[in-house]
């Protein structure tokens, strides 16, 4: 039997992957201003879309019986899982507010994902593949909707978002009651390292914590258009 081939952050497949995250929003950006029409646009929204939904029910599937894994292991109840669908939704309706979520969503939690991912199995498994096949093209998708719409959070957004993520908080802590199992981090803290590290061994502390260092993360995201805010204002 073939062993299982570890993950080794910033190794050559990893940093491949942070590589084509970054360029290829704007390769599609600029093929679609090459091309001049809504057709390519909008093909490309479906195709990121599709594939994000795709990889969804590959991943369901393979964990859920070629890995076998509970029910409790495989409910689509992570937040990247929740990003994605809204990422889905944002790209193919247009629409702005779905837009200000899938951002600081996907780049608050998803991007620290594909930096510093709680991963232990490396290129080619099946595993790695969608695991940053669904990481990335949530980042993706965002980044081709600010380049091709313009699209860009208000100060609103932050306090809308934030919103929504306490929704998220209650029914994943719910989840987490039940299963068992660590959606959200909010049972403890993940594996790998990441920020959460730096966080308290008490749960009640740490969840609390994690309140604010979600609020930081959609300040300080919110920061680069708050400077260009204020540079066109002087």
């Amino acid at each position: 039997m073939t062993a299982t081939p570890e993950f080794h952050a910033y190794a050559a497949a990893h940093l491949t992957v942070i590589l084509l995250t970054v360029v290829l929003p704007f390769v599609l950006a600029a093929w679609v201003r090459c091309s001049k029409g809504r057709l390519i646009e909008r093909a490309i929204a479906f195709a990121i879309s599709g594939i994000l939904l795709i990889n969804y029910f590959v991943n369901f599937f393979f964990v859920r019986h070629l890995n076998a894994s509970t029910w409790q292991q495989s409910l689509p109840i992570q937040l990247c899982d929740w990003a994605a669908v809204v990422v889905v939704i944002a790209l193919l309706k247009k629409n702005l507010r779905w837009f200000e979520v899938a951002y600081f969503w996907g780049i608050g939690g998803t991007l620290q994902a594909i930096l510093t991912p709680n991963l232990p199995f490396g290129f080619p498994d099946l595993r790695f593949i969608s695991f940053f096949v669904s990481h990335c093209g949530i980042v993706i998708g965002i980044l081709f909707m600010m380049l091709i719409h313009r699209f860009r959070p208000y100060p609103m957004s932050i306090l809308r978002v934030f919103g929504w993520s306490e929704i998220y908080f209650v029914f994943t802590l719910v989840a987490d009651r039940y299963t068992g199992f660590n959606y959200g981090f909010l049972l403890h803290k993940p594996e790998a390292f990441s920020i959460l590290s730096f966080l308290s061994d008490s749960r009640p502390v740490y969840l609390l914590q994690m309140q604010g260092v979600a609020l930081l993360f959609f300040l300080v995201l919110y920061v680069p258009f708050a400077i260009v805010d204020l540079a066109k204002n002087r």
